[in-house]
C-alpha cells in the first residue's frame, strides 16, 4: 500500500514542470499546484493497557513538523500525538474508555496571543484543555474552558480536577471530534492543529450494511494561510487599526484549503459506495459542499447520529463544528474525476475543496446498502419543556474599541444565568441581532432543531418584545436529526429543543467561530438537581 502511494506521488510531482516546482510560494495560492498528494487516512489511536476493565490511552499534546504538501517545506505544528489531524479513536456505545491528555507542548505560544482576552490577561502562554464535541459527558471530563492546564501540570485552571478524563460513551453511534478548549486561546491552539475524530459505534448501525472499513473515511476540512517559508500564517490584528497588538480578530478565513492535513489532496476510489463522514473544523468558514456537475448524494447522518431516513441531496451547508454523515456512489463514474467543491466562495482556491478519482479496480462486489430507513427518531416534545429561553447573540465595542460579539448581552466572566433542571426539557430560542449567522454549540446535549423564524430586530432592541414578520420555517432537510452545533441565521429566532439529562454541573454554550468564541461569545451553564436555592437572574426568560 505505502509503495503504491509513493509511486503516485512520484507520477503526480512528474507532471508538474520542475520550474513551476520551484516558483511555488506558499503565501500565494496562486503558485501551489492542486490535487498533488493524495488524501491521508488518520491514524487510529490505540489503547495502551486496562485499567478496572477499561480501555486507557495516552495521549501528548507536542510540537512536531507536518507536510502540507509536497511542494512545501515542512511545517511546525502542534498535534496530538505529534499528529495532524490527530489520531483517530474509534469506540463503541456504553464501553467507557479512559484517556489522559499530557501537555507537552512549549511554554511559549507560536502564533499571535492576545493577553487582553478572558483567560489570558494573567495565565501561562500556553494552555490545554481537552473537549470531547457532541459527547454526553460528565462535567469534569468535558473540557470545561477553565479547566486547563500546561506543561506537567505545573499550572491549572480553577475547573481543573482530573488528568485522566473518563468517557462513557452512553449515546447512540455518531461522528464526534475533540478539539482544544482552553480559555482565551481556543482559536489558536485549534488553528495550530489540536483536533482529531473520535467515532462511536453501536450493533444497531452495523446491521444497516453501511459501507465500512476501506470505504468508510472521516474528512476533516479546515482552511488556512501559509508564510512564505511554509509555515503557518494568523493575523496579528483585524484589517483596520486597534491600539493593541497582537489583537484578537473578528474571524480568519485562509487562503487554502486543507483536507486530513493535505492541500486540495485526491483520492483514488473505486466504482463504489463510500461513506464519508465530514467535519468542518475550520475557524470561522463555512462550507456549501457539493460535487461537481451537481452529482447526487446521500445524507445518513448529523452531528448525533444517523437520521431516520437518508436524505437525498445535491448540496449540503456546513457551519463551524458541523458534521456530516454521507454516502456517494462512484459506481456509474468509473474513469472519471469529480471535484468536491464549495459553493459559497468563488475564489478559485476557496471554492474547490478536493478531487476524487474513481480510477481504482474494484476489489469484490459492493455488498453495502442505502437503506430506506436508518434509525427511528423519538422526537422531543415541545409541550413538555419546562421552560423556554430568549437568548440574543448581539455585538458591542470593548475596551479597545474592537467589535466584540456576546451571547444575552452578557460576558464571560457574569453570573450563570442559565440553570436548566436535571431530566428537564428545555427550548431556547436564540435569536440573532448580528449581521452574520453563528454556529452555536451547546455542550452536553443532543438537541433538535425546531424551526426559524424571521422576526422585528429593532423592535426587539427598543422593547424587548418578539414580533414576528413572516412564518416559521422548518429545519432543511439535511438537518431534521440530532444535532449540537445550529447554524442561527440573521435576523432569524432559531428554536432548538433538548434534554438535560444524565449529568449534572458546570458545562459551557458558545458561537463555534473561535474567534468569536475566545471575544466574547461563550456562557456557562448550570444543570442543577433543584432550583429551590437557585436565583432566577435571566431576566429574559419567556416564562419560569
Amino acid at each position: 500500500m505505502d509503495e503504491d502511494r509513493l509511486k503516485v506521488k512520484e507520477s503526480d510531482l512528474d507532471t508538474i514542470p520542475k520550474e513551476n516546482r520551484l516558483k511555488v510560494n506558499p503565501s500565494d495560492p496562486d503558485t501551489i499546484p492542486k490535487f498533488v498528494d493524495e488524501l491521508p487516512r488518520p491514524q487510529i489511536a490505540k489503547p495502551i493497557r486496562k485499567i478496572n476493565g477499561h480501555d486507557y490511552y495516552e495521549v501528548e499534546m507536542k510540537a512536531a513538523y507536518h507536510s502540507f504538501h509536497s511542494l512545501f517545506p515542512p511545517t511546525y505544528i502542534w498535534g496530538y500525538n505529534g499528529l495532524y489531524p490527530g489520531p483517530t479513536f474509534e469506540v463503541r456505545k456504553d464501553e467507557t474508555i479512559l484517556v489522559k491528555w499530557i501537555n507537552k507542548l512549549p511554554t511559549k505560544h507560536f502564533l499571535p496571543l492576545d493577553l487582553t482576552l478572558h483567560g489570558a490577561i494573567d495565565s501561562p502562554e500556553v494552555r490545554t484543555v481537552v473537549h470531547l464535541h457532541g459527547a454526553n459527558v460528565a462535567p469534569d471530563s468535558d473540557g470545561h474552558p477553565e479547566a486547563w492546564f500546561t506543561r506537567n501540570y505545573e499550572y491549572t485552571g480553577k475547573k481543573f480536577s482530573r488528568k485522566i478524563y473518563k468517557y462513557t460513551n452512553h449515546q447512540q453511534g455518531a461522528t464526534l471530534w475533540y478539539h482544544d478548549h482552553s480559555l482565551g486561546t481556543t482559536r489558536l491552539n485549534v488553528y495550530a492543529g489540536l483536533a482529531g475524530f473520535y467515532l462511536i459505534r453501536d450493533s444497531f448501525e452495523e446491521k444497516l450494511e453501511l459501507p465500512k472499513g476501506r470505504y468508510e473515511i472521516p474528512i476533516l476540512i479546515q482552511d488556512k494561510s501559509f508564510n512564505e517559508d511554509g509555515s503557518l500564517f494568523y493575523p496579528d490584528a483585524p484589517p483596520f487599526p486597534v491600539r493593541v497588538r497582537p489583537s484578537v480578530v473578528p474571524a480568519f478565513n485562509g487562503n487554502t484549503i486543507v483536507v486530513n492535513g493535505k492541500l486540495w489532496p485526491y483520492l483514488r476510489v473505486e466504482p463504489r459506495k463510500y461513506r464519508l463522514r465530514i467535519l468542518n473544523g475550520s475557524n470561522t468558514t463555512a462550507y456549501n459542499l457539493s460535487l461537481e456537475n451537481n452529482l447526487e448524494f446521500y445524507q445518513i447522518g448529523t452531528d448525533g447520529g444517523l437520521l431516520p431516513n437518508p436524505v437525498k441531496l445535491t448540496s449540503i451547508l456546513l457551519e463551524p463544528a458541523e458534521r456530516a454523515d454521507l454516502i456517494i456512489d462512484f459506481s456509474t463514474l468509473k474513469g472519471q474525476t469529480i471535484l468536491l467543491k464549495n459553493t459559497l466562495d468563488q475564489d478559485p482556491h476557496k471554492s474547490v475543496i478536493m478531487q476524487f478519482r474513481v480510477n481504482l479496480p474494484l476489489k469484490e462486489k459492493d455488498n453495502s446498502k442505502i437503506p430506506e430507513s436508518l434509525r427511528p427518531l423519538d422526537p422531543l416534545k415541545e409541550e413538555m419543556a419546562a421552560k423556554t429561553r430568549n437568548l440574543s447573540l448581539s455585538a458591542t465595542t470593548d475596551e479597545y474599541g474592537r467589535p466584540m460579539l456576546m451571547l444575552n448581552n452578557r460576558m464571560w466572566t457574569d453570573p450563570v444565568t442559565e440553570n436548566p433542571e436535571y431530566d428537564s426539557i428545555e427550548v431556547w430560542n436564540i435569536l440573532n441581532l448580528t449581521p452574520f449567522p453563528h454556529p452555536i454549540h451547546v455542550h452536553l446535549v443532543q438537541f433538535l432543531i425546531l424551526d426559524r423564524r424571521p422576526f422585528d430586530i429593532a423592535e426587539y432592541q427598543n422593547s424587548g418584545k418578539i414580533i414576528y414578520t413572516g412564518p416559521a420555517v422548518p429545519p432543511a432537510p439535511y438537518e431534521r436529526g440530532w444535532k449540537d452545533t445550529v447554524r442561527a441565521e440573521v435576523g432569524m429566532v432559531t428554536r432548538i429543543i433538548m434534554h438535560f439529562n444524565d449529568h449534572e454541573g458546570d458545562y459551557v454554550w458558545h458561537c463555534h467561530i473561535l474567534e468569536h468564541e475566545d471575544h466574547d461569545m461563550m456562557r456557562p451553564f448550570r444543570v442543577i438537581k433543584s432550583s429551590y436555592n437557585v436565583q432566577n437572574n435571566n431576566s429574559h426568560s419567556s416564562h419560569d
